[in-house]
């Protein structure tokens, strides 16, 4: 029920205002004075106040002034004698709903009290529906992020480990092969967390030497080396109060370990040639392709820094573990990259999904958006087809990853490399040795393929015949 306080010292109009409450079905409350009315105000939290504007121990514009730094959303209605109209006008924009002057009729009061009430359930209907668009919000971060695709058993227990993790401190560290979204991982976590409002500091440790390294995690003073012309942020000080994201750890250096682990022990540090120890507040994600337990082993990674930083492992399956998940996939990735390749597919044949979900893919759900973005550029129609895929998706190839695994006793890198050799020289042969045409077919660099041709003493094309090599576009 509804609930109003009606504060007047004139007991018989304070009686009536209460009944004509009362019919209109509300809960009410009265005091005789302004310091009891705020009393009862503090311990009743009603919906509705009506108060006297002029009492004799705290008058109606202190009452006003109380509730509304009580509750700013308030809805008070003052009651003044004719004399008093100004004092109630500036009371209203102080905070007041509405005035009423006496002597006023029942139904008047009536009019007031249910445009009142009904600005007051207008409020609360819009408070509950920001608090349910802001749960709406949460419930999409803690769904983590859209390019987390899937519903199968194994990727549904990454998410629930994600979830549980998301609302810790602890640092979180993320491996398996390439190409299997650890990123996506490490960015839902830092959403999902109650850093999200901070950075989200990303740093790929394989891509920088390691004097480079340090420089770009700890930051440097000026002069620290040749051409620190200025003093420079590291990435700890710039992740303040969110997250830090180390890709690749496994590639980073004995010494950049070290002073890692201090980080994480002590949440301190020194830029490189400075003296000053500088602290920060960051949560550490960590991710590799790499077996960190065998790195530890052969002694190529300290294993002090791997139980820092294996405190909450978080495994990413291969995509060929979760085939499932490749139908939602190629409809997520047809959808988000349509607008940039303009293509008029908007989805795939039977026979399409069948290629995609017998092939290996040793690069992952990486190596899938890449060939759907390949198909899509070269799509024709509506739909998708076989014709439109690489040739090693396409056709028979794709298959034989599999088969091949299945009937020979030998490993997978193995099978890999010497399907990849057959693939290369099948589209060399189609393209009629033009290198850059042959790059296309693969859906790979031409400096990549460059690389492969010489590994695989593969025949290349004449220099004079190069010259005709059509411009990748």
């Amino acid at each position: 029920m509804e609930t109003a306080l009606v504060i007047e010292d004139n007991e018989t109009l304070r009686e009536g205002v209460v009944q004509v409450l009362e019919r209109m079905e509300l809960d009410v409350y009265s005091a005789s004075g302004g310091a009891l009315g705020l009393e009862l105000f503090s311990e009743q939290s009603p919906d509705l106040v009506i108060t006297d504007l002029k009492m004799d121990d705290v008058d109606g514009m202190e009452v006003l002034e109380s509730i509304r730094e009580m509750d700013d959303e308030a809805v008070v209605i003052m009651m003044t004698a004719f004399g008093s109209i100004e004092r109630a006008v500036d009371a209203m924009r102080q905070g007041a709903f509405d005035f009423i002057a006496k002597p006023f009729p029942p139904d008047l009061l009536r009019t007031r009290v249910e445009r009142a009430m009904g600005i007051r359930r207008e409020r609360q209907r819009a408070e509950r529906l920001e608090n349910e668009n802001e749960m709406l919000r949460r419930d999409f971060v803690q769904g983590f992020d859209s390019e987390i695709v899937g519903d199968s058993p194994s990727i549904k227990k990454v998410l629930k480990r994600v979830k549980r993790a998301a609302n810790s401190q602890s640092t979180v560290f993320i491996f398996g092969e390439s190409g299997t979204g650890k990123e996506l991982v490490a960015r839902a976590l830092h959403r999902a967390s109650p850093r999200a409002d901070g950075p989200f500091v990303k740093v790929n440790c394989s891509a920088l030497a390691e004097s480079l390294l340090e420089s770009e995690l700890f930051g440097h003073e000026k002069g620290a080396f040749t051409g620190a012309h200025k003093r420079r942020l590291g990435r700890f000080e710039l992740a303040d109060g969110g997250t830090i994201f180390l890709d690749e750890i496994g590639d980073i250096s004995k010494a950049i370990q070290l002073k890692l682990l201090r980080v994480l022990q002590e949440r301190e540090f020194e830029r490189v040639g400075g003296e000053k120890t500088l602290s920060t507040d960051v949560r550490v994600v960590t991710a590799t392709n790499q077996d960190l337990r065998q790195a530890v082993e052969d002694g190529d990674f300290r294993e002090d820094l791997f139980y820092r930083l294996h405190i909450i492992p978080i495994e990413l399956p291969p995509l060929r573990q979760r085939r499932g998940d490749i139908g939602p996939l190629v409809e997520h990735f047809i959808a988000k990259l349509g607008p940039r390749t303009r293509s008029p597919a908007t989805k795939v044949d039977d026979q399409v999904l069948r290629s995609l979900r017998r092939y290996s893919w040793p690069g992952n759900v990486r190596e899938l958006e890449n060939v759907i973005e390949h198909a899509l550029v070269f799509a024709d129609g509506e739909v998708i087809t076989t014709d439109d895929l690489p040739p090693m998706i396409g056709g028979d190839a794709g298959k034989a990853v599999v088969e091949l695994a299945a009937v020979e006793e030998r490993s997978l890198p193995d099978v890999l490399e010497e399907l990849e050799k057959e693939l290369i020289a099948e589209a060399f042969q189609k393209a009629d040795g033009v290198k850059t045409e042959t790059a296309r077919l693969l859906g790979i660099k031409a400096s990549a393929l460059y690389y492969k041709l010489e590994k695989y003493e593969i025949e290349e094309q004449d220099e004079d015949d190069t010259q005709q090599e059509p411009a990748v576009t």
